[in-house]
């Protein structure tokens, strides 16, 4: 190993405070100066069941998960349920240290805690340390915090003992632990945060492993955040004042940080009995004035079809975001997955309009956040937020400048009264809210209230004033007008390409991909050139409309193009032939659906094996290699 970075993973049971031990030292990190990023894995149970998180740390950049990991520090569980290794899910007791052996790289560090985890249970784990060269500290983590107050300290212990294998100073630890934590558990917690420092210094050989702490500089102040942080925040800078929804893995952070945040704003956040529901209220506060979100996961945005058909019939703006996880069905919710796009694209009745967006990175959620509500209030039209469980839990370092932003709370094509007077009524006063003949397809909107804005609001097909229309002309009249948004939604992006490419300009191979492998593929790109290899990639982030002629472009530049997603189907593959209507032999596909998201090897491996070497065989890996048509 080399001191080049660190990637720490912390094991345990669902609610031993694994997140938010790894998110703090993650924070630490960061303070010191290194670049950080933080991958998530965890059961769907509130209580017990294997989790870990790993925060890898740089002086260099870090927009991915690494390949493995060289510090294992493994808790126990406290909630297992069942320690017979015949029960259903396996003796839990050992899980966070068996379980996280396979991935540690040559030369690392185990630090298990002793007075949960007994190592002589796991077969062959002397052998496979010594096969290894794996440093292995066994600390009873859980005795010295009983010992100094609270046995939920060993966490704290660990990041002790973790700090002294790595030659990490306990300053930005000790100094993020007073930012947060009340006196009253402030003083204990750095009394065994040393503790355990002093004990593993004065009783273990430290300098053995050759894992440390790598040493950086930040050129300006940072912010530790995920993509849900991002998202909520974008939308509160983008004036987004009204939420409403129902919990559901992994959307439920996005409510959450929004609920903790609207009312400090004067905004409202509702929790209701279900995603129909929630969805309807948004569409209705929008309706009124405010601008206005909701959102769900999988099953949960399946139900919001209905009120998502009427927002788009009765061209009310609203954002709705879709955390997708793997399914179908309840799936797995804690996993991450891309395979809603198809869902997202096209649930809903009839020929409908819709804006579908997919960040890559945190920088982008917060971007595309701001741009799905501009878009939403612009043109009269839903926006549609796509991500997952990996962007939206994951976390990593962002220079606060990215944020210094003026916000933007107007409401797109709303009129004034004074110039609602000017625009056409019907001989009975409702207002022409639904003009056949408008710039860009967006006939401007009053709020209700305002004298001289009365129109009706319906589900139904409708003429300019609102009323129910089923005459062949008014409806295709309409149709073209509402489609015809598109239209000017894609030239207003085209003005930014909103995608991020990576590589050599002038490569002969591509990658393609979307939403949040971005940072995994850009990576494995970084190696693939250091090794020699031509190759560039595309990071597409307009599902809807769709940004035909940058994608045409980059296929057309280069002899084949490897399409790297999370899905057992090839979704995006599909999305852009289906757009592109050509390149079906140069496009093949990368994919993965075990419920982890790519490690950069997987990537260049499966791009070797499918395209350099052309059998598509990359042993060793849960990846699956779909040819180009024809081959």
């Amino acid at each position: 190993m080399t001191d080049d970075e660190l990637i720490w993973r912390i094991s345990g049971g669902s609610g031993d405070g694994i997140a938010s031990t790894s998110q703090n030292f993650a924070k630490a990190l960061m303070r010191s100066g290194l670049n950080v990023f933080t991958h998530r894995h965890y059961p769907s149970r509130i209580r017990g069941g294997h989790t870990y998180t790993e925060v890898r740390a740089s002086s260099g950049p870090v927009n991915s998960r690494g390949d493995g990991y060289n510090f294992l520090l493994a808790l126990g569980d406290s909630f297992a349920r069942n320690p017979q290794e015949e029960a259903i899910y396996g003796n839990e007791e050992i899980k966070p240290l068996s379980e996280n052996l396979d991935e540690l790289r040559e030369g690392g560090v185990i630090v298990y805690d002793e007075g949960l985890l007994d190592a002589s249970e796991i077969p062959d784990f002397e052998e496979r340390a010594e096969e290894n060269d794996w440093h292995v500290y066994p600390l009873d983590l859980r005795g010295l915090a009983r010992d100094m107050g609270r046995e939920v300290m060993r966490n704290t212990a660990g990041v002790g003992a973790t700090c002294a294998i790595t030659g990490m100073e306990l300053d930005h630890v000790e100094d993020l632990m007073r930012d947060a934590m009340p006196e009253k558990i402030l003083e204990p917690n750095i009394e065994i945060l040393e503790t355990a420092y002093d004990q593993v210094s004065e009783e273990y050989d430290v300098d053995a492993p050759d894992v440390s702490v790598p040493t950086g500089e930040h050129d300006e102040t940072q912010l530790l955040m995920s993509g849900s942080d991002a998202i909520s925040y974008g939308a509160i800078d983008e004036g987004c004042r009204f939420i409403a929804g129902y919990p559901m893995t992994p959307w439920t952070e996005v409510f959450t940080i929004m609920t903790k945040n609207l009312p400090k704003l004067g905004g409202i956040s509702e929790q209701v009995e279900d995603e129909i529901a929630a969805a309807a209220l948004a569409v209705g506060a929008s309706h009124a004035g405010v601008k206005a979100m909701s959102g769900s996961s999988g099953g949960g945005f399946a139900l919001m079809s209905e009120p998502l058909g009427l927002a788009e019939m009765t061209e009310t703006p609203v954002v709705l975001v879709e955390a997708m996880r793997a399914g179908p069905s309840t799936g797995m919710p804690t996993k991450p997955e891309q395979s809603d796009l198809e869902h997202v694209l096209y649930t809903s009745q009839g020929d409908s309009q819709r804006v579908v967006l997919a960040p890559g990175t945190v920088e982008e959620a917060y971007e595309q956040s701001r741009i799905a509500f501009r878009l939403a209030y612009e043109y009269q039209i839903p926006s549609i937020l796509l991500y997952d469980q990996k962007l939206g839990g994951e976390m990593t370092n962002v220079p606060k400048s990215h944020f210094d932003r003026e916000p933007n709370p107007t409401l797109g094509k709303t009129l004034s009264e004074d110039a609602l007077a000017d625009e056409p009524h019907s001989a009975d006063g409702k207002f022409h809210r639904f003009q056949h003949d408008v710039d860009d397809g967006v006939s401007p909107r009053s709020i209700p209230g305002q004298k001289g804005g009365r129109f009706l609001a319906t589900g139904n097909e409708h003429d300019p004033t609102g009323h129910i229309a089923e005459s062949p002309d008014n409806r295709v009249a309409q149709i073209d007008r509402r489609t015809q948004k598109l239209e000017a939604i894609r030239a207003d992006l085209d003005t930014v390409d909103t995608g991020s490419y990576a590589g050599l300009d002038d490569a002969q191979y591509g990658i393609l991909t979307f939403g949040s492998q971005q940072g995994t593929v850009e990576e494995s790109v970084g190696r693939l050139n250091d090794a020699g290899v031509s190759v560039k990639s595309y990071g597409v982030s307009d599902m809807a409309p769709f940004p035909t002629e940058q994608v045409e472009a980059f296929v057309e530049s280069v002899d084949e193009v490897l399409v790297v997603e999370m899905t057992a189907s090839g979704q995006f593959r599909g999305l852009v032939q289906k757009n592109l209507g050509r390149y079906g032999e140069k496009l093949s596909s990368l994919l993965k659906y075990n419920g982890n998201p790519f490690e950069p090897a997987e990537i260049v491996d499966g791009f070797e094996a499918a395209i350099i070497e052309g059998d598509g065989d990359a042993s060793g890996h849960q990846t699956t290699f779909v040819p180009a048509a024809g081959d």
